[in-house]
């Protein structure tokens, strides 16, 4: 099979572009003799504009995979209404919000989104799909509804 000289640079410009990330917030080199940065992206949850993480990790110019640390810092930064919290999954898995390939192996970092109910509470949680010595290395955050419209206050029966 003869590959053409399109596909050649298509694939070299598709290479030069994974950098360009939109959600990129932030590049912190680790220093002059490596090419590992620490990659900063903002995240705003799609159901709840209310909520934004940030995910740091760590990618590698120059080899087939990223290494799996992750960390993820989420925050109210807006309303966040009883109507946006009726249609998120409430199911204990939550749902997937965003993801970012780390390796041409099938490794990709996650975030999803799971609703804490009995503590009225969104946790983001941010893990890579491989394991890597024993570990699938992952991070969490939380964000409290409580001082939000979609918080409810829990009554209490008093017996008489």
């Amino acid at each position: 099979m003869k590959i053409s000289k399109i596909s050649v640079v298509l694939l070299i410009t598709a290479a030069g572009l994974t950098g360009c990330d939109k959600s990129e917030v932030g590049d912190v080199s680790l220093g002059l003799f490596t090419t590992k940065d620490i990659k900063i992206n903002v995240l705003q949850d799609p159901l709840i504009p209310g909520v934004t993480c940030h995910v740091a990790s760590i990618e590698a110019d120059l080899d087939f995979s990223d290494p799996s640390d992750t960390s993820i810092a989420c925050r109210q930064t807006g309303p966040i209404t009883t109507d946006m919290i009726a249609q998120i999954d409430k199911s204990a898995s939550g749902e997937v919000i965003f993801r970012k390939s780390k390796s041409i192996l099938l490794k990709t970092l996650k975030t999803r989104r799971i609703y804490d109910a009995s503590s009225q509470t969104l946790m983001y949680v941010s893990y890579s799909t491989k394991e890597i010595n024993g570990s699938y290395k992952h991070s969490l955050s939380s964000v409290p509804l409580y001082g939000t419209s979609a918080y409810t206050e829990r009554t209490q029966s008093t017996n008489n």
